[in-house]
């Protein structure tokens, strides 16, 4: 019975991948984005790592637990009985919580990974039409998440997440359910890495209104290469593949006609480089030993769309690092935002087998 369910697991997601590359070659996914998604949370790296790698690190295979929770097929038997914790410092009062475990059961070969998340958005003021004070609110999204690691050979692993998503805000809630799918390539010989992923297929199942909202799908396709005799690790990461256009309307940035030449100037004004590189994410790790790394990233459509264009200053970029220390490993991972600030980030995971030695 086990193993016609384990067949049945790789069926329906070998199924899903399939069905994922004909509509990406047939253009056939549109989904809309920069704001008009609810869920928003769920595009926030769940990681230091990632975090400090620009916002991705989907074809990192080197067993971190904290990397899995993003991408199932990351899932491997070295992960048994990890555990994951990771916090984030955001904006204005906001924080974000993660745990993550994984298991591998001696009968299988499937790795199970079960992980949870939260975002605070703090106590906010509540106001009448009048602008009369009305007291005080909360307001919070959740994740409950199961994912598995499916091992199709040396090379390959496919994984899925089932997600369950909740949200809050004053008296209003909603409730949907999502499906995350992904393959992974892996050449060790030539320490190389492809990924190939689906996030966040889904749909409510109880609206804030009357009126569901759209879910924050995202095709990624994410490289890794590890140069062979120098401490490199680089990455590079496609994302929001269903949708080419990824440029708004920016209502500060004008177009202006010179009275006297009848020149125009300013405006918004999108290359084809523009428009390819607001998909791009570029990532480096800086291997000093096999317990201390450190990282650095740089997402360029973070960079244009949240920099002052006067003073950009380190909109986009990233950095951060990683140590093992005894039983546990710890990272950090700060983003730049905006001038107003940054996000500082911190994940810890230990494999809970070595405590028993």
């Amino acid at each position: 019975m086990y193993l016609a369910f384990e067949n049945g697991i790789k069926t329906v997601l070998k199924t899903t991948l399939s069905l994922l590359l004909l509509l990406i070659a047939g253009g056939a996914i549109a989904q809309s984005i920069g704001g008009q998604n609810t869920y928003a949370f769920l595009d926030i790296p769940t990681s230091a790592r990632a975090s400090a790698l620009g916002g991705f690190a989907n074809a990192v295979n080197d067993g971190d637990i904290q990397l899995s929770m993003a991408n199932p097929s990351l899932l491997d038997s070295t992960q048994h009985l990890q555990l994951n914790l990771s916090y984030l410092n955001y904006f204005e009062g906001s924080n974000m919580g993660t745990a993550s475990m994984a298991y591998k059961a001696d009968s299988s070969d499937l790795i199970f990974m079960a992980g949870i998340q939260y975002l605070s958005y703090g106590s906010m003021t509540r106001y009448d039409a009048a602008g009369v004070e009305l007291g005080t609110f909360n307001a919070g999204d959740y994740l409950f998440q199961g994912g598995v690691g499916i091992p199709v050979d040396s090379s390959w692993t496919l994984g899925a997440n089932v997600k369950a998503i909740y949200s809050t805000l004053a008296q209003y809630s909603s409730f949907a359910l999502a499906l995350d799918a992904s393959a992974l390539y892996v050449n060790p010989k030539r320490k190389f890495s492809a990924n190939l992923m689906l996030r966040n297929l889904g749909t409510q199942v109880n609206s804030f209104t009357d009126v569901r909202d759209t879910l924050p799908l995202d095709i990624q396709v994410s490289f890794v290469k590890q140069l062979k005799h120098a401490p490199f690790r680089f990455m590079l990461t496609f994302d929001q593949l269903q949708q080419w256009d990824l440029t708004y309307d920016d209502p500060n940035s004008q177009e202006v006609t010179d009275p006297i030449t009848g020149e125009t100037s300013g405006g918004a004004n999108f290359q084809f480089g523009d428009q390819l590189m607001r998909h791009v994410t570029i990532g480096a790790e800086l291997l000093l030993s096999d317990q201390f790394h450190l990282r650095f990233g740089y997402n360029y459509r973070r960079r244009q769309e949240l920099k002052v264009g006067s003073k950009p200053g380190t909109a986009g970029f990233s950095f951060g690092a990683g140590i093992q220390i005894k039983r546990f490993h710890i990272s950090y991972g700060r983003s730049t935002f905006h001038l107003a600030g940054a996000s500082n980030q911190f994940s810890i995971s230990t494999n809970l087998q070595s405590w028993k030695r």
